[in-house]
This record gives structure tokens, sequence and C-alpha cells, in this order.
């Protein structure tokens, strides 16, 4: 009695994914981040199609059309001075989304350079970490208050407050990770094998450190829109009339009896892209953090 031939191709282990394309995977089947992708990745796209979804500079005046309610005509309604709460909202989107990307930069340079040389040069740890610590004993919004308080108040002056702010916070998680990827043997091979510092740090260590990186700069994002908006509605970020969603609702805050519309429209906006963006930050940590894949 013959048997049929078995299929080899059935018997061999399934072919690896490549690890990027495995990553992508387990993102897009993580809940969270699918929706924090949805939420965030929908008011980018009005911030970067702001000059097209819109046609009414923000900065019109209209007094005869003052506190007129949400409408065909307007469908935000209008605030005090008669502007459209619509453009407003939607130019405040694309400034918020210019300041978050642009103190994430400065994060990822400052942030990386600072901690990779505190945590693989063994002499500069010490002072490093100690003008961290002095940096980070505040909390952040008073000290972009006194930062922004010396620097005047301007988008580019709130922008390099917020980097002073975030990138001590940023050089100590990076610090940690090339800490513990100094000790490995395939670093410690490579420095018997002669490699120069810069070679070790660009090839063997720094790209082992992008995950818990990534997951920093993700919330450090939600941080930077939630922290320009409290210090626009305190007055001491963007100079008004700036469309900024904190100079919206600070306007907006003496007449939340009359035209609620005001403060509540830019708050919805904000509170939107924060949750969007922390849920983005959750799945990033919940898929690159190995121990949490681990324990799942």
């Amino acid at each position: 009695m013959t048997t049929p031939d078995t299929n080899l191709d059935d018997t061999l282990p399934e072919r690896r994914q490549h690890p990027l394309r495995a990553t992508l995977s387990r993102l897009m089947h993580h809940r969270l981040f699918v929706l924090g992708l949805v939420l965030s990745g929908a008011v980018l796209i009005v911030a970067i199609l702001a000059p097209w979804i819109t046609s009414v500079d923000p900065y019109r005046l209209s007094m005869r059309n003052k506190f007129k309610p949400p409408g065909a005509d307007y469908i935000f309604g209008t605030d005090n001075f008669g502007r459209s709460l619509w453009s407003r909202a939607v130019w405040g989107a694309q400034l918020s989304f210019y300041i978050g990307a642009a103190v994430v930069v400065i994060n990822a340079v400052f942030g990386t350079l600072i901690g990779a040389a505190a945590g693989y040069f063994r002499w500069l740890d010490n002072w490093l970490m100690r003008v961290n610590d002095a940096l980070m004993a505040f909390p952040a919004v008073l000290l972009a208050i006194a930062v922004t308080a010396i620097l005047g108040p301007s988008v580019n002056d709130v922008i390099i407050a917020l980097g002073i702010v975030y990138t001590p916070r940023t050089a100590r998680i990076v610090r940690s990770s090339v800490i513990v990827l100094r000790e490995m043997e395939y670093v410690q091979a490579a420095v018997a094998a002669g490699a120069g510092h810069w070679r070790i740090l660009r090839r063997h260590i720094l790209p082992n450190a992008m995950a818990p990186l990534i997951v920093q700069l993700s919330f450090l994002f939600a941080y930077a829109v939630l922290t320009e908006a409290t210090l626009s509605f305190l007055g001491v970020g963007a100079v008004p009339p700036t469309p900024t969603w904190g100079n919206i609702m600070a306007e907006g805050r003496q007449y939340m009896i009359e035209a609620p519309w005001i403060i509540t429209i830019p708050g919805a906006a904000l509170m939107v892209t924060v949750l969007g963006l922390n849920l983005l930050g959750d799945g990033l940590r919940d898929v690159l953090d190995p121990r949490l894949r681990i324990q799942s």
C-alpha cells in the first residue's frame, strides 16, 4: 500500500518575517494604536489641508457677526470679534502640530546626544546628570513659564522653552538604555576589535536604543501640544491674536455663558489630539517594549 507524497514545504518551519514588517503587523493589530492613529491622523490631515479646507482668514474681524452660534453660515460659530471659529481652530491644529513636531526634533537630537554621552562616557555622566536633575526638579509648566518669560512670548520661543523643559527627560531615557547596551558582549567585542567610540555608538548602541526613544518621543509630542496650549491660555505663549487653541480658549473663557462654543470647540480638538497621541504612545510601548511582549 502506497502512501501519498507529503509536501516538504508543509514540514518546514514558517518563514520568519522581516523584523520591521513583523513590528508593523503587531502595531496594525493593536486596537489602541489603530484608534490613536485614526484620531491623530484625522487632526493631522486637517492641519495639513488648512489652506484648502477653509478660505476664511482666521484674523478677519466682523463685529456685525460676533457671537454667531454654530450653523450653516459658520460651522463652528464666531467669537467675540466675529472671527470664524472653524478657520481659527483649523489653523490652530496646524500650529499645534508644528510646535509638537519641532519640540520632538529638538529632543530627538539633543536628548539623544546628551543621553548617549552621559551613558557611554563615564567621566561625563556625573555632571551631565546633575544638570539634568536640576532641570527635572521643576514642574514642566512652571519651568516653561520661566523660560518663556525670559525669552518672550512667541511661537519660536515657546518651541525653545519646551525643548529645554523636555530634553532632560529624553536624555535620561537614552542614558539608561546606553548604560545597559554598553556592557553587552557585541559592544565589548567591537571595543576589543579596535572600533572607535563614534563607530560603536553609531553602529552598535544607538540603533538598539531606538525603541524606548521612539516611545518617549510619541508621548512627548502630546505633552508639547498640551503644554503649548496651557502656556497660550495663561498668556505666556504665542501672542494673541495668533490662532492657537490655548489663545482661543483664553479669549472665550469670559463668554462661557453667552457663547460656550468658543471654549468648548478648541478644547474638544485639543482633547482628541492629545488622546490620539497618547494612544499611539501606548501602542508603541506595548509593541516595542520586549518586557511587555514577554509578559503577554
